[in-house]
């Protein structure tokens, strides 16, 4: 009788625990939304290997008043430069979409990216618009396309 409460506690323990696990990874961010994360976090650490970490070999990236940059050289090139010269202090999104198929995702929205000059003065806010394309390598998502441009100028005043 013992042998089958223990049965029965051991069990409805698991069951506790898989259900939890699932509604976890329910909730996890996937695709883009994922690789956005990560990129967030690793850019406000100022953790150039992390940064990288989230762009496949042959990414492109586009950033505003910028050429562009292929693959992970150019892409490391354009971040040291970066964050030689500030340190980020802040990163949000806003106004975010997501869609994901297969082991391709897209995201696209609104990014502020505060900066702190390293050679002193005011902090610098950046702002702008973004799109990006991740892809699913191994069991990682990475960017293939990360584009930010500026917001465009509002109406001409009459």
């Amino acid at each position: 009788m013992i042998t089958l409460i223990r049965f029965s506690l051991i069990l409805t323990l698991a069951l506790l625990v898989a259900l939890v696990s699932s509604v976890a990874s329910a909730e996890a961010p996937i695709g883009a939304q994922a690789v956005d994360e990560a990129w967030r976090k690793a850019i406000i650490a100022n953790d150039l290997d992390a940064v990288m970490s989230n762009y496949s070999k042959d990414a492109v990236m586009w950033l505003p008043d910028a050429p562009v940059a292929k693959g992970r050289e150019a892409i490391h090139k354009s971040y040291a430069g970066l964050l030689t010269a500030n340190i980020v202090t802040g990163a949000t999104f806003a106004n975010t979409h997501y869609q994901t198929s297969g082991n391709l995702s897209v995201g696209w929205g609104d990014f502020t990216l505060t900066l702190s000059p390293k050679a002193g003065g005011s902090p610098v806010s950046l702002s702008g618009r973004f799109s990006v394309i991740a892809k699913k390598e191994g069991r990682k998502w990475v960017y293939v396309v990360d584009h930010a441009s500026a917001h465009p100028a509002g109406p001409a005043a009459r």
